[in-house]
């Protein structure tokens, strides 16, 4: 395999904002990301989805644009703008063919600098969201992760809705939504990456043509980190035709120095089609249709969680099965073969994920928000090749504790009980 050399640059500028670029000579795109370094977590609860909140305003108008000015300009150069809004961050990005770079700066930076949060736009706006809000009600994959979330991380900031709750929503206007964006928006608080065809001192020099004049500040942001629940939460909804199954430990945040085995331990018990909880309760079984487990680190705190959607007579044998499969993983070691089979997966999916400029941008900024020096993959590759057997056991260990696995079950519940006895691993 070849070696593979990334040329990337990193730069801050006098009032701290942070500028990092990849070059891709290969390619005809660049990809552009301003990102907040503080998300939902970083809220007061009674302003709970302002982060989300601001994230659509940007787009309603900025003092030298309408938003149909924004819209008509990034389409007229075939580009590609989005946003979203996490627990831990707000993007705001664009993707454009290299000869575009600067309009696609100037827009992108107008938005983030110069909205104009109009109190008419504002009142739209809340609509907008409330009915966002409704649409993932009706959802009940993610209304299972939204409630066990909750209660998993209760009495924090992170453990409540990216979007804002019905009563949060309804209570912003102007001057909450300026109060925020000016506390938050500080240069400090930003990380402008970009990858794909571009000259680094080039795109520093347009940076700092839109941002300079910013000044410096501090925003101290960063909530304490989080104590995590183990409870079992039964949450009857006799409207659903399946039974919503989340079932999580806490695991690993972030830059944790283990964290390469839980990224194995997740492969194998349920990234995939040959994952075991796949192959066991899908294909062995036939007890559910969609299973699967995933990792949501954080800077501070972490969760593994395993989600099936199943029938009601099924619901406490699918729980049942996936509590089998955490203590087969603490006391059995795994095979070399299945090892190996993860390790490959796992750099198989790294290595497609970084193929797209808009993918290697992201990677930039979330390694400058997560940890202290850029990864490779070759470096990556060799830390994921480290992973022993003996590491994954210990890892399960930590993990698979019957006293911390919290259990969220949404459904038509009628006569089902679930009792802490049947979660002993």
């Amino acid at each position: 395999m070849v070696k593979e050399t990334r040329s990337i640059r990193r730069q801050v500028l006098p009032n701290g904002l942070t500028v990092i670029t990849e070059q891709m000579a290969h390619l005809r795109s660049v990809a552009i990301g301003i990102w907040l370094k503080s998300g939902s977590r970083d809220e007061e609860s009674e302003w709970n989805g302002i982060s989300h909140f601001i994230e659509h305003m940007v787009f309603k108008g900025t003092e030298n644009r309408s938003a149909e000015a924004i819209a008509r300009q990034v389409d007229s150069i075939g580009g590609n703008m989005d946003a979203f809004t996490a627990k831990e961050c707000i993007c705001f990005n664009i993707k454009v063919l290299d000869e575009h770079l600067p309009l696609a700066m100037d827009v992108l930076s107008d938005l983030v600098l110069h909205p104009v949060f109009d109190a008419g736009d504002i009142a739209r706006e809340r609509g907008v969201i409330l009915e966002e809000i409704k649409m993932d009600q009706d959802n009940p994959d993610y209304l299972v992760h939204e409630i066990f979330t909750q209660s998993f991380w209760k009495d924090h900031a992170l453990g409540l809705p990216i979007l804002g709750t019905r009563e949060t929503v309804k209570k912003f206007d102007r001057p909450v939504v300026s109060r925020f964006y000016g506390h938050h928006f500080a240069p400090g608080n930003l990380i402008l990456s970009a990858a794909g065809n571009l000259d680094h001192q080039h795109f520093v020099e347009l940076v700092a043509k839109h941002f300079e004049h910013v000044k410096a500040a501090k925003n101290g942001l960063h909530s304490p980190q989080p104590k995590t629940f183990s409870r079992i939460n039964l949450r009857n909804k006799k409207s659903l035709e399946q039974v919503q199954i989340c079932i999580g430990v806490p695991s690993h945040p972030m830059a944790h120095e283990r964290r390469y085995a839980s990224y194995i331990l997740n492969t194998l018990l349920g990234g995939g089609m040959s994952s075991r909880l796949f192959q066991n309760i899908r294909e062995r079984q036939g007890l559910a249709y969609s299973i699967y487990s995933d990792l949501n680190p954080y800077r501070d705190t972490g969760s593994m969680c395993v989600y099936a959607g199943t029938s009601r007579e099924s619901a406490i044998k699918v729980v049942e099965c996936v509590i089998a499969e955490f203590r087969n993983l603490k006391t059995t070691p795994v095979p070399e073969e299945e090892l190996r089979r993860s390790k490959d997966q796992l750099k198989g999916s790294l290595m497609l994920s970084l193929e797209s400029s808009t993918a290697r941008m992201s990677n930039l900024a979330r390694q400058e928000m997560y940890y202290d020096h850029f990864y490779g993959l070759d470096e990556l590759i060799e830390r994921i090749e480290a992973v022993t057997i003996e590491d994954l056991q210990q890892a399960a260990e930590e993990f698979f504790r019957t006293e911390q696995i919290a259990v969220t079950i949404l459904g038509n519940l009628t006569g089902l009980k679930l009792t802490r006895d049947q979660l002993t691993c």
